[in-house]
């Protein structure tokens, strides 16, 4: 073959070409069954309507309820008591409307108390105050098996009970003397299954 050969060969693949996609062009518009209004409705339908799938039952996206977190709650209580005060109850009568309390999950209350005291004792203490949060909780129609009681005593401390020069701090100790209450959402029904 000659160089004038190959250039008309080159150039008849090109025309081929050119004309091949024009021809895909024209079967693309000839081939619309409705007239172009028509086509224009239907998509401007479509837009309006939200897609569905042809595999999975539909599930309303707009009735889904927002992700509960866990409630984290402090009860205080005075030097060396392990009974609830008024501020305490209205702590828990707060705790008990809330979303998270409604929804059935596990409660944990955990006792603690300042560093006056031997360490027995206050193993004692810290567990007759998570004993006095669970009490109220029951007599305010909680189920007991949601609860567990955790007595720690001084080993969590909140603030420190002494100042740096080794004085008591106060406002420490009163910060000690306390049950931690965390109310966890329950498990999804997924994980139940």
């Amino acid at each position: 073959m000659n160089i004038s050969s190959l250039s008309i060969l080159s150039r008849l693949c090109i025309a081929t070409a050119i004309l091949s996609l024009a021809a895909c062009g024209e079967a693309q518009e000839d081939a619309s069954p409705m007239p172009p209004e028509t086509n224009i409705r239907d998509k401007a339908d479509e837009a309006a309507e939200p897609s569905r799938s042809i595999i999975r039952e539909e599930v309303d996206q707009g009735a889904s309820q927002p992700q509960l977190t866990r409630l984290e709650v402090t009860i205080s209580f005075a030097d060396n008591g392990t009974q609830l005060d008024q501020a305490a109850r209205q702590v828990l009568e707060q705790a008990i409307s809330t979303p998270q309390m409604a929804s059935g999950g596990p409660i944990t209350l955990a006792g603690h108390t300042d560093s006056v005291g031997t360490d027995s004792a206050n193993l004692r203490v810290s567990r007759q105050r998570a004993e006095a949060v669970q009490a109220y909780l029951v007599d305010a129609g909680i189920a007991e098996r949601r609860i567990t009681i955790i007595p720690l005593g001084e080993m969590r401390q909140a603030a420190p009970n002494a100042h740096p020069n080794g004085q008591p701090d106060e406002a420490g100790r009163a910060a000690n003397r306390r049950v931690e209450m965390l109310v966890e959402p329950p498990p999804e029904a997924d994980e139940q299954a």
